[in-house]
């Protein structure tokens, strides 16, 4: 019998041997894919028109058409609406999370990246990481617009450093719970309208376009005691505009946490058993 020819010196396989091994692999793996997932965007630049032309309407709809019918004691309409637009635009831009997973799995990439010698959570990840710098593009011109329609932060950098913070711990975790939505069904089509069925709720019924008091029960219980989007438009009210609070900042902080949590290992999971198709 021949003999096996021996690897030469220096090409020898990448086996992880210790946990820091792997975690350094698969790091690696997930910046490749966050690099592949980034250099799409300028390729298909209707994604991020999607995700930016959308919020703007709806700071421009709700400032100058519904902004004098919607009272706010102690705060500017503006003021108060500005942080529920940035919220509810980081929740709508995770969409892109599972429409990206979505093209991939139909396109048959996702058993391509299977066969390849790399992390399995690697392919999430990367996805999830990319669409965090997605995010703060999205953030950036949000922001810009709050400006010119009459925007002002009133609190100190810090404050204001630390509700841009939340909001891309909220992004990346809706980002992992949109992932997981995508794996479940067949068709670009159908992750994309699939996000926006429960989300449109879940933003409108909340705090971020209209003082919770002014809704009728059981919406108003909702949207005060239950729905966390309220907790993460007040938290950046707080932050940004000084409004009273109570333990709200660190009450979302936690939802954003427990979704992460629960969501992630679930999506990692859930894209096991897909690729194993």
């Amino acid at each position: 019998m021949a003999a096996v020819p021996a690897i030469p010196s220096g090409q020898e396989p990448l086996v992880a041997t210790t946990f820091a091994e792997k975690l350094r692999l698969g790091i690696s793996d997930a910046l490749v894919i966050t690099r592949r997932s980034l250099l799409r965007v300028p390729r298909q630049p209707e994604l991020l028109l999607g995700f930016t032309i959308q919020p703007v309407m709806f700071v421009l709809l709700f400032r100058y058409v519904f902004g004098g019918a919607i009272q706010t004691p102690g705060t500017s309409y503006v003021d108060f609406l500005l942080p529920g637009i940035l919220v509810q635009s980081i929740a709508f831009g995770s969409t892109v999370t599972g429409v990206g997973i979505a093209a991939d799995m139909q396109q048959g990439l996702i058993d391509r990246f299977r066969s390849l010698p790399m992390a399995r959570s690697a392919v999430l990840a990367g996805r999830t990481i990319a669409d965090i710098a997605t995010n703060w593009l999205q953030l950036a011109v949000m922001i810009a617009v709050g400006y010119v329609v009459g925007f002002r932060f009133s609190t100190s950098v810090p404050d204001v450093s630390a509700g841009l913070a939340l909001l891309t711990l909220v992004g990346f975790a809706f980002s992992w719970l949109s992932a997981l939505i995508a794996m479940g069904l067949s068709s670009v089509e159908a992750a994309q309208q699939a996000s926006f069925i429960w989300l449109f709720p879940l933003t409108f019924v909340s705090s971020a376009f209209a003082p919770p008091e002014t809704m009728p029960e059981p919406l108003r219980t909702f949207a005060s005691d239950i729905n966390p989007f309220s907790l993460w438009v007040d938290s950046l009210r707080h932050l940004f505009v000084g409004t009273p609070i109570g333990d709200e900042v660190w009450q979302g902080l936690i939802w954003a946490v427990g979704i992460i949590v629960v969501f992630g290992p679930l999506a990692v999971w859930r894209y096991r058993k897909v690729s194993t198709r």
